[in-house]
């Protein structure tokens, strides 16, 4: 990174753990109502709750050496995410499908663990993305409700703040709750809002979820025979955004 860019990454990046904290701090219910969801879920899957809003820890380990190639937009922080070892995003099933992606297409020139920053739509905690709901109508309240919805205008001004700084493309991954009534509609908003008549636009794709290997499927299914992996992901994302975005 050049030093006026590194600048810009590290402003953005203390913007965003000062906000996950500013965010927990106004939730003081919130590991409370996540502990008793998870204890009551159907599945068995219960666990301790530790980090009821994570800050992705990994962007501390950026230096002004590497070279950021992709900001990857995930959803929100799942079991493994929370976890006080670990308190990144994507570490659980879905990372080790990403990284396995990259490292399957070298044509990328990308390496997931060197070059890729990732962010998620809300810091918020839940088992799956979609429980969300049930966490916040379990809150009489309705703060984690608000809550939710101003993480996701936060989450979004500093992804543009990041690709701004960086300028590099953009992966979001996970459309369907974007979508008008979904869980992160206020996100997909933001997004418009902020990139409207701004030519970093152009540099945004989505994508299906890489958990459950949506992603790869998808991407085997929509792949135009002939074409290249590179040209195959430029057509999905901007068929995606389309959709989504515009």
């Amino acid at each position: 990174m050049t030093k006026e860019t590194w600048k810009k990454f590290i402003k953005t990046r203390d913007q965003f753990r000062n906000s996950t904290e500013e965010l927990s701090k106004s939730l003081p219910k919130l590991k409370t109502i996540q502990q008793q969801f998870v204890c009551l879920r159907s599945d068995g899957g219960n666990y301790k709750i530790e980090t009821p809003v994570v800050y992705n820890s990994a962007l501390d380990n950026i230096s002004i050496d590497d070279e950021i190639k992709l900001i990857l937009v995930a959803d929100n922080p799942g079991r493994r995410e929370q976890a006080a070892e670990n308190r990144r995003y994507l570490v659980g099933p879905s990372g080790k499908i990403a990284d396995k992606f990259f490292k399957n297409n070298p044509l990328l020139g990308i390496n997931f663990q060197k070059n890729v920053i990732i962010l998620n739509k809300t810091p918020i905690h839940s088992p799956r993305t979609v429980e969300l709901r049930q966490i916040c109508s379990m809150d009489s309240s309705a703060s984690i409700t608000n809550a939710l919805e101003k993480s996701q205008k936060t989450m979004a001004y500093l992804l543009f703040a990041f690709h701004k700084a960086l300028s590099c493309p953009v992966w979001i991954t996970g459309y369907s709750e974007m979508r008008k009534k979904g869980l992160f509609e206020v996100y997909t908003n933001t997004l418009k809002n902020l990139y409207t008549n701004n030519d970093l636009f152009r540099h945004i794709f989505i994508y299906r979820h890489f958990s459950m290997n949506q992603f790869t499927i998808d991407l085997k299914r929509q792949s135009i025979p002939g074409e290249n992996i590179i040209k195959n992901l430029e057509n999905i994302g901007i068929a995606y955004k389309q959709k989504i975005l515009i």
